[in-house]
């Protein structure tokens, strides 16, 4: 009996023992289960231009994706030279209310977040930027690249620097200082200087850098905070699509350029030679992709003023030929017009590209076009028309019908001048159905033509 129940009481024990010890592994299980994360995922855009609708829907396609895939973090890699109020203000409002933490990084090294870019970079939850980038001159200019009116001007001025301190408030006096100074003497600061200020949170060398540094970084995402998890996070690169590409390409200031005289010069080389199409078709095609990106680009029409009195010179020059004068003419207005055709610093076009366009361009009209309206001066040389002139043998006496032979062909012909006996030569006056008007030939007329 004593040796039962002190089996019994053992076993009980030991049972007792296994149920804390499996307890035990539980609950350490459960904090260690709480205290560390899964790996998560960070997806990474790029993006290098004018903020522009592309620039609006490429980071609106991120966005989706991000919170589709609940993503740890959205980075937008930027470097802008700045672009539309209105458009910018609209991708600010995305990022505020997006549900994934955002980070723009304006990189690679030189990278710059200017103007439109330096709101875009302070809405994101973490603002960070590369060694040697810089951000800020946030000026308000017109739609064509020029200073505004006073009156205009300070009204759009306060709007946005009541804008862009909203945008810094919640990272100090200091930024917002900086942030209303940005927009009002289009003030700029390097990465260090940004950093000091507040402006940024972060210096990184690169993407993996960036990801080390935000790891544990605190972010209020819908009023809430969140810790950011990116130590070994894997990253996925979302590009732009074949067609964002595409837009994104010719909203370049030289590409645009040259997309411009392309359209121009082969618009009028075919209303010069018209007949083939091929040069129609892909001037209109480049004209109108190059006036979409005019369009979006801080345009100024003076030189858009300049290009175009620059291709009436060149066709004063074909028309009324002045030895090259007018076409001399027009590569000085061509090249003037090009290099003030943009007043920002950041959209500029290349200088070597503007004088090589502008040599060509009169090169193309001095040669090209000149031939192809001098062809169209030229007197017939086929046909009926091409008849006239030609020298004839009459077959038959002419007094005043009979046969003449042209061209390898026989022809019912009317002496004019007289009666023409049988064999003698005459020159083609003109043509009157299938009869020929003719009169004999000059002594000095040269020799016979059959």
């Amino acid at each position: 009996m004593v040796t039962r129940g002190g089996n019994g009481r053992f076993t009980r024990y030991w049972k007792h023992l296994r149920l804390g010890f499996y307890l035990l592994l539980t609950l350490a299980a459960l904090v260690t289960g709480a205290g560390a994360q899964a790996p998560g995922r960070v997806l990474v855009l790029t993006f290098k231009g004018a903020v522009t609708p592309i620039l609006s829907n490429y980071i609106e396609r991120g966005i989706q994706a991000a919170e589709a895939t609940h993503a740890e973090a959205l980075v937008l890699q930027l470097d802008t030279p700045g672009g539309s109020a209105d458009i910018t203000k609209e991708i600010s409002q995305r990022m505020i209310q997006a549900r994934v933490p955002i980070v723009v990084y304006v990189a690679p090294a030189r990278a710059h977040a200017g103007s439109a870019g330096t709101f875009i970079t302070l809405a994101a939850h973490v603002a960070a930027m590369a060694p040697g980038s810089s951000i800020g001159a946030a000026a308000p200019v017109s739609g064509e690249g020029q200073e505004l009116p006073e009156t205009m001007l300070k009204k759009a001025t306060n709007i946005l620097v009541a804008d862009i301190k909203n945008l810094a408030q919640r990272r100090g006096e200091k930024a917002v200082e900086w942030a209303a100074r940005a927009v009002e003497e289009a003030a700029a600061a390097t990465a260090q200087e940004a950093l000091e200020l507040g402006v940024i949170d972060v210096i990184a060398d690169d993407l993996e850098d960036l990801l080390r540094h935000l790891d544990g970084f605190e972010v209020q995402i819908g009023g809430e905070r969140r810790l950011l998890h990116t130590a070994g996070a894997s990253v996925e690169h979302l590009p732009l699509n074949a067609f964002e590409q595409f837009m994104n390409t010719i909203l370049n200031p030289n590409i645009a350029f040259i997309l411009l005289t392309l359209g121009l010069n082969a618009l009028l080389f075919e209303l010069s030679s018209p007949g083939g199409y091929a040069a129609g078709i892909v001037g209109a095609v480049c004209l109108l992709l190059g006036l979409y990106a005019l369009g979006v680009l801080p345009v100024n029409y003076s030189g858009l003023f300049f290009i175009g009195l620059a291709f009436v010179l060149f066709i004063l020059d074909i028309k009324a030929p002045t030895h090259g004068a007018l076409t001399l003419g027009g590569i000085a207005s061509f090249v003037f017009g090009a290099l003030m055709l943009f007043n920002s610093p950041y959209f500029r076009i290349s200088l070597p590209l503007v004088i090589g366009v502008g040599l060509a361009t009169g090169g193309f009209f001095f040669f090209a076009v000149a031939k192809a309206v001098a062809a169209q001066r030229a007197p017939a040389v086929t046909g009926g028309e091409g008849l006239v002139g030609q020298i004839a043998r009459a077959r038959t006496a002419l007094d005043p019908e009979g046969i003449v032979f042209v061209q390898g062909e026989r022809w019912n012909a009317v002496a004019e001048d007289g009666p023409v006996a049988a064999g003698e030569s005459v020159e083609v006056l003109g043509r009157d159905g299938f009869r020929l008007r003719v009169r004999k030939r000059k002594p000095e007329g040269g020799e016979d033509r059959r």
